[in-house]
């Protein structure tokens, strides 16, 4: 099996366009596109769908999405075991729109000589995370364990930096005209966050979340995705919902959604960086001082008690001299 054509397989599946695949692995669409096509001969299955806004896994392209990514991630520890430090550093973030992804593009616009790699998952247990940082799947992994007394001892947390909430609407919110807007504000208000997954470190925050302002946090339906969501909040007159500051988002001028900052607390989200307690990719290092060079989240702020206990504990700290 041509292992060029796995490995574009897995990066179309996970960043959902071919030219943005095309454009990381250095070679064109037509390229990308025929190594695919390919590849779907071999197996006698279609993988992808190809829709107006890039490709989607049909249910054969999820089942062998997994199989793909540890095939292409064999062939690379293979050449590693023969040319040490010549694998990129790879980090998996929680989607390539999220504030970790937005920050370590800032990291690589800063040093654009880094050869990085930057994955997703796609898993809502940050067990898994941590047996991928265990297996040498990825480098690092910006999840969160609640409680970090059950990490395994060959591996960390350390605190990254806090996604400080907001408040995205339609125009026709009651909210919509607000400026900022405190936690009290929003009791009473229907905040929709889809598809909270058991056992993920988000369904423990907005549990203590609401707990801490009695606010509304609605789970109810399965989570059809951004786009869905998006569409939900601009035809609405009482949905909103929470995004990170740093998140990244885009959606047609006519929907006139508002993002509204929440201070007086702050609600902070705080994001994790778990990787190896030894000998971790040589690239950590500088990745780790340009988080902690990030501006610090203004205060007052409000964080769940787990978040605290993992700042305060000195032995989560990565050095950067090591």
């Amino acid at each position: 099996m041509d292992t060029e054509a796995v490995r574009s397989f897995v990066r179309a599946a996970e960043l959902g366009q071919l030219q943005q695949a095309a454009d990381e692995l250095g070679v064109t669409q037509q390229a990308v596109s025929k190594r695919i096509a390919t590849l779907e001969r071999r197996l006698g299955r279609e993988l992808f769908i190809r829709t107006a806004r890039g490709v989607e896994l049909t249910l054969d392209g999820q089942a062998f999405l997994p199989h793909a990514r540890s095939l292409v991630i064999g062939v690379d520890r293979a050449v590693a075991a023969i040319r040490p430090g010549s694998r990129a550093l790879r980090i998996d973030v929680l989607g390539l729109r999220s504030a970790q992804a937005v920050v370590l593009h800032d990291y690589w616009r800063a040093h654009p000589g880094t050869d990085l790699d930057v994955v997703t998952l796609r898993v809502d247990d940050p067990r898994v995370a941590v047996a991928a940082v265990q297996a040498g799947d990825v480098d690092a992994s910006f999840r969160s364990v609640t409680d970090p007394a059950t990490l395994p001892r060959d591996v960390r947390m350390i605190p990254a930096f806090d996604s400080a909430l907001e408040l995205l609407a339609g125009p026709r919110h009651p909210l919509a005209g607000a400026r900022t807007l405190t936690p009290s504000q929003l009791r009473g208000h229907r905040i929709w966050v889809p598809g909270i997954a058991p056992g993920s470190e988000w369904s423990e925050f907005y549990d203590r979340l609401a707990g801490a302002f009695a606010l509304r946090i609605d789970a109810t339906g399965p989570n059809f995705g951004t786009e869905v969501l998006l569409d939900a909040l601009a035809d609405s007159d009482d949905l909103a919902t929470l995004v990170g500051a740093g998140d990244r988002y885009l959606w047609p001028a006519q929907y006139d959604l508002r993002r509204i900052p929440i201070e007086n607390p702050v609600l902070a989200y705080p994001l994790s960086l778990i990787l190896p307690r030894t000998n971790p990719h040589p690239g950590l290092r500088a990745v780790v001082k340009h988080l902690r060079a990030l501006p610090a989240t203004p205060e007052p702020a409000w964080r769940p008690s787990w978040a605290t206990t993992s700042r305060m504990n000195a032995g989560d700290r990565f050095s950067t001299t090591q």
